[in-house]
């Protein structure tokens, strides 16, 4: 009966199911508990739809969600389409009168799942700790009087935690400039001489930065060294590990708290911690108030130039290899820029790139917008800085949320264009929320020229069921694409 009336309308027609299973797993709501004979299973409802052409739903429960997100969305559908069908067929009044088409159901195929956004934990002490161990970029050298041994180091490194480095090798700072106990320490502890310390060519160091050596007058001290960098480049957040190494390796409470005044001189904050005892890391995380921060986008110690753009950004080899593996294989390998200065960058803006060396120095990352996020993304996928990707792919998500449905509508933003671009750099997880997005928001993206775009695009690039050609894209299909039947009953969320 129904057939043959469809065979004379044009009604969509949509099975819902309420409570429905797959594999015949029969259901528990209070309808089939008390008549299991009319439980219906998965591939019947299935069958069903497909012999009468209608659309096929299963509802977990009758709730708000299933019932005004899910199966209104559906009806909406349809009622665009029917608006859309009588919109047209007015505008064709004078034409031949055409058989009434009838509206063809969205196809409906199993979701993938919502990406887990969490955001990954920092690696910024280990990477600086890293580059010690390898050394690479090294361009300081510490000798004890003797020259029975040497401690290879980084001046960048050094001078971004010790107003006394800075004095050392000739950094000039507001805040040790009349410091006079800084520069007596300097002088009892250390003397700056001539000459290359390294027996061959410099690891990584460009010609025009010649190495430093630097004679460690404190016997005691400089036995300790390589203890007290390790410390340093651990992000000097350890003290109780450095005191319990140095009173391991000295065996004498008198040296030990000699060599803990020097190194807790040496990294203070000027006018504070004036005794051994106030370097607890409990109660202070650093010992020192500079930072890389401090030397980011400035000529001070700067071993390479970038060209971008007419411009040129000053940055330091040490931090770079530090920070970012595919520059350190370029510093160190069998490339150009490895014994260049001048370094050029193409394919990103100046903005851009500075915003990628700020990360690389500091750890942390501000974009101004959406589209500099997506900019800076594509930046961290060409350097392979996995982090910062997941950072700036965070910071869209976070964007695009907090948008109020008006905004959304009358942003000039692209939605599409960023998912073609979160697609091609890599960005799974950016690709796979936005498609989440676009189908949460079908009324609204459905309005826009761009959604046409994602219609043709959708069948060459994006390999995802349900989305596998033109016609499919619409808001039941996408919406079943993500959610599905939604078996356990929970509901994903964009965390």
């Amino acid at each position: 009966m129904v057939k043959k009336a469809l065979n004379h309308c044009s009604v969509p027609v949509i099975i819902s199911a309420v409570g429905a299973r797959k594999n015949g797993v029969p259901c528990t709501c209070p309808l089939c508990t008390s008549d299991r004979r009319s439980c219906v299973t998965t591939s019947e409802g299935v069958q069903l739809a497909k012999e009468l052409g209608a659309t096929y739903l299963e509802l977990h429960t009758l709730n708000d969600f299933y019932i005004q997100k899910y199966f209104g969305g559906v009806l909406e559908y349809f009622m665009i389409q029917s608006l859309n069908q009588k919109s047209s067929e007015k505008m064709n009044k004078k034409k031949k009168t055409q058989k009434c088409r009838r509206v063809q159901p969205p196809q409906l195929e199993q979701p993938e799942k919502m990406p887990i956004l969490k955001g990954k934990a920092s690696h910024y002490n280990a990477d600086l700790h890293n580059l010690l161990c390898c050394c690479q970029c090294a361009d300081v050298a510490f000798y004890p009087e003797d020259h029975s041994m040497m401690v290879e180091a980084h001046k960048i490194i050094l001078c971004s935690v010790s107003h006394l480095f800075m004095l050392l090798f000739g950094v000039k700072s507001p805040s040790n400039a009349h410091d006079t106990s800084v520069m007596q320490l300097a002088q009892s502890l250390f003397a700056v001489e001539a000459g290359d310390p390294f027996p061959s060519s410099p690891r990584g160091v460009p010609p025009c930065v010649p190495p430093v050596r630097v004679v460690v007058k404190d016997s005691v001290f400089c036995s300790c060294l390589p203890d007290i960098l390790h410390f340093i480049y651990s992000g000097a957040i350890q003290w109780e590990r450095l005191e319990e190494d140095i009173r391991k390796k000295l065996k004498d409470p008198d040296k030990t708290v000699h060599v803990l005044e020097k190194v807790k001189c040496i990294l203070k904050t000027p006018g504070k911690l004036n005794t051994v005892k106030d370097c607890k890391s409990h109660q202070i995380k650093r010992l020192y108030n500079t930072s890389l921060r401090l030397f980011f986008n400035t000529p001070v110690l700067a071993d390479v130039i970038f060209k971008i753009q007419g411009a040129t950004v000053p940055a330091h080899r040490a931090v770079l290899v530090a920070r970012c593996e595919v520059m350190a294989a370029m510093f160190n390998g069998n490339y150009l820029e490895a014994n260049s200065i001048q370094v050029p960058v193409y394919g990103v803006s100046k903005d851009t790139f500075l915003s990628f060396l700020e990360y690389l120095y500091t750890d942390s990352c501000c974009p101004a917008s959406i589209l500099q996020a997506m900019s800076l993304l594509i930046c961290a996928e060409m350097y392979q800085v996995m982090r910062l990707q997941h950072i700036c792919e965070l910071y869209i998500i976070t964007q695009l949320q907090s948008m109020p449905s008006r905004e959304l509508a009358s942003t000039s933003l692209s939605i599409v264009s960023l998912l073609k671009k979160a697609k091609f750099h890599n960005s799974d997880c950016l690709s796979t929320w936005l498609l989440h997005f676009i189908a949460t928001n079908y009324l609204i993206f459905s309005q826009k020229p761009e959604f046409q775009e994602l219609s043709g695009y959708s069948s060459r690039m994006f390999h995802h069921p349900g989305v596998g050609s033109a016609h499919n894209v619409t808001q039941p299909a996408l919406h079943h694409h993500f959610y599905g039947s939604c078996w356990d009953g929970q509901v994903p969320t964009h965390n």
